[in-house]
């Protein structure tokens, strides 16, 4: 007997969760793993956060708050959108959510009727597109290959644009592939949707603070003004932070939209934890050298991974610009066998075999609508780096043609 309507049974769960929770497994029956599927930094957040989030217990008075966050959080995301990247928003076009996967949900249940379009360019977030169909909509997936920086191009977008198309979804620095968007990129995109006027934008900017090349980071509505009011603005505290547990997102928006989102909020979730509320508060508000120390502590990362995996014939990889993982092409390795004698058929098989031979948990390109790939996250110390670029070295020179 089946519990899931038709619209649950259709999605999948997410597949970095998935592998983690294999890789757990796998680690608690004493095997020797290395786990970079998920991505979030492996460092604690900064002290004077966690002192404010147990002041805030130790004062008590924890109860229901406001849908749409503290006014004074609120204001301080305000501030932090003004100082650094120029935009002025109002407290109530902004709102506070359960993490930023949260925004999305409510954002799409707000404003997707059914069979409405949704433009993802791939690689993309594994949870996109579940979370669009969840709601009734039809993701509509863009290949943006190396060939076009794995970025949206203006062909592209027009070519996947329809009567029915209501958002798209931009990502910028990219989960999986770390590529940014210039200013130049996005104002050529914003000539097209200036010719499309229903459709909305989303702008997941939660990796903003991780930059690891000189290339710098552009807010959409930074470079594109003209479109401010029908963007919504995605970020958290999760990454800059490493506040990935205390499930704490944040968006910017025309103040409609953002009064249809605390509406869903209302009848979800109620409110966001006030103690974690304040340890954000904290967070933007205080010294911000832990944000610039971890994005040179990744950098460093970024380096160190650039050197060993060009070192790996047979795989393909570009630096990434931002974000924490290593997205490697794995394409020319397909086909052939293992030592068992196991033919390594796809990008899953081959993040099976890596995993189960070796102890290196990765995820699959085809989590990502990008068959052919494997993500690792950079988020793990140095020497876990190098472990990792051994296992991957030694599973590649054991296949066999």
């Amino acid at each position: 007997m089946s519990f899931e309507n038709g619209r649950a049974a259709s999605i999948k769960s997410s597949p970095s969760m998935a592998i983690a929770m294999a890789a757990k497994k796998l680690a608690a029956e004493g095997r020797d793993i290395i786990d970079l599927s998920l991505g979030e930094p492996d460092f604690e957040p900064p002290e004077h956060v966690t002192k404010a989030a147990v002041a805030a217990v130790l004062k008590g008075g924890i109860r229901y708050g406001a849908p749409a966050g503290m006014e004074s959080l609120r204001k301080a995301i305000v501030q932090k959108f003004k100082t650094e990247n120029g935009l002025d928003y109002s407290a109530d076009e902004v709102m506070i959510a359960n993490g930023a996967k949260q925004i999305l949900f409510d954002a799409f249940l707000a404003t997707l009727e059914p069979g409405d379009e949704v433009i993802i360019p791939t690689p993309c977030w594994v949870s996109y597109g579940d979370i669009v169909a969840l709601h009734g909509g039809k993701p509509v997936y863009v290949n943006c290959g190396p060939e076009d920086g794995f970025k949206v191009s203006v062909g592209k977008l027009e070519a996947a644009i329809t009567p029915k198309t209501r958002w798209l979804m931009l990502n910028s620095p990219s989960n999986p592939t770390g590529a940014i968007y210039s200013a130049a990129e996005y104002q050529l995109l914003a000539e097209v949707l200036i010719r499309h006027p229903d459709i909305l934008v989303v702008s997941d900017e939660i990796y903003e603070h991780v930059l690891l090349q000189d290339k710098p980071f552009v807010s959409f509505v930074s470079a594109c003004p003209q479109l401010r009011d029908r963007t919504l603005v995605v970020n958290g505290v999760s990454k800059a932070y490493a506040m990935t547990g205390w499930r704490l997102g944040y968006a910017a928006g025309p103040k409609s939209l953002i009064s249809a989102l605390n509406k869903m909020q209302t009848q979800s979730v109620s409110c966001v934890s006030s103690i974690a509320q304040e340890a954000a508060l904290a967070a933007l508000t205080g010294n911000q050298t832990f944000v610039t120390d971890g994005a040179q502590i990744f950098a460093s990362r970024a380096r160190l991974m650039a050197e060993r995996l060009a070192k790996i014939d047979g795989i393909d990889f570009i630096p990434p610009d931002g974000a924490f993982y290593a997205f490697i092409g794995v394409q020319s390795l397909l086909g052939r066998k293992t030592s068992g004698g196991d033919v390594i058929a796809d990008d899953t098989d081959f993040a099976a075999c890596l995993l189960q031979q070796f102890g290196l948990s990765s995820v699959p390109g085809a989590a990502f609508g990008a068959p052919g790939f494997i993500r690792l996250s950079i988020a793990a110390s140095n020497q876990e780096l190098e472990s990792a670029c051994d296992r991957l070295a030694q599973m590649v020179g054991s296949l066999k043609a």
